[in-house]
């Protein structure tokens, strides 16, 4: 059941104790008529996933959130909303907790790090209607992280900082607002685009891919109008669409 609705920012939001995932419940509101936007947060997940299926370790104490976009851009330039939503999460993390803030990076495609290690991860999945929808998954850890991943993590507890999900969530709305305002659509993805170069781990460092197909390592040069990533191997410039990178700290 739903504990309450409020406003973030300007968007509605419901709030639930309990939930298989967030992004779950989004999709099933977009399928039972609501159009948003609307923020979708729970206490806690029990089915909570990440890109490619992957689980999502989900206990009290950390945030969990979902935004639900009707036609936020023509479908094409949906996936450029993880790197408005990785800005998103830089600015409100660090204005929550700015000691951490110098130690603050972005990891293509999805991922923010705390120096070497992830805490926080994000998961845009669409729902193609009429009319077309997105939701925005957006997990951090505040309090606590899952052990024994197969890639560093941690939370902003261990790191020193005590921020409430509930007070994160606040700034985070905020900051989407003002991030989605700049990509205008898909319009801006250029300023988005420079700005999560500024903020982005491993620029200029060897880093390794993994595709479906094939892995290959190469040196990260950056990404393209369209948010590919570029690494430049024995081979040239390839650029990556979607994969899994690992480098600069990760294993």
């Amino acid at each position: 059941m739903n504990r309450e609705a409020t406003d973030l920012a300007g968007v509605r939001h419901i709030a639930f104790e309990r939930l298989g995932s967030t992004n779950a419940e989004a999709q099933a509101l977009v399928r039972a008529g609501e159009r948003g936007p609307l923020w979708v947060t729970a206490t806690m997940q029990e089915a909570g996933r990440g890109r490619r299926g992957k689980g999502w370790v989900s206990p009290p104490g950390n945030l969990y959130s979902s935004l639900l976009l009707t036609d936020p851009a023509p479908p094409p330039l949906a996936p450029q909303l993880s790197f408005v939503a990785a800005l998103a999460l830089h600015d409100a993390v660090a204005e929550c907790a700015p000691q951490l803030g110098p130690l603050l990076k972005v990891k293509w495609p999805n991922d923010l790090l705390l120096g070497d290690a992830k805490i926080a991860g994000i998961l845009i999945e669409g729902e193609s209607g009429p009319p077309f929808a997105a939701v925005i998954g957006m997990g951090v850890n505040c309090a606590s992280h899952p052990p024994d991943t197969p890639y560093a993590a941690t939370d902003l507890a261990s790191a020193g900082a005590v921020v409430a999900p509930e007070h994160l969530l606040g700034a985070l709305a905020r900051a989407m607002q003002t991030r989605l305002a700049q990509w205008d659509r898909g319009q801006g993805f250029a300023a988005i685009r420079s700005a999560w170069l500024r903020r982005a781990a491993g620029l200029g460092t060897e880093i390794h891919v993994r595709l479906p197909e094939r892995e290959f390592s190469g040196h990260f040069e950056g990404l393209d109008e369209s948010g590919r990533l570029l690494v430049r191997g024995e081979d040239g410039i390839t650029a990556v669409t979607a994969g899994e990178v690992f480098g600069f700290g990760q294993i």
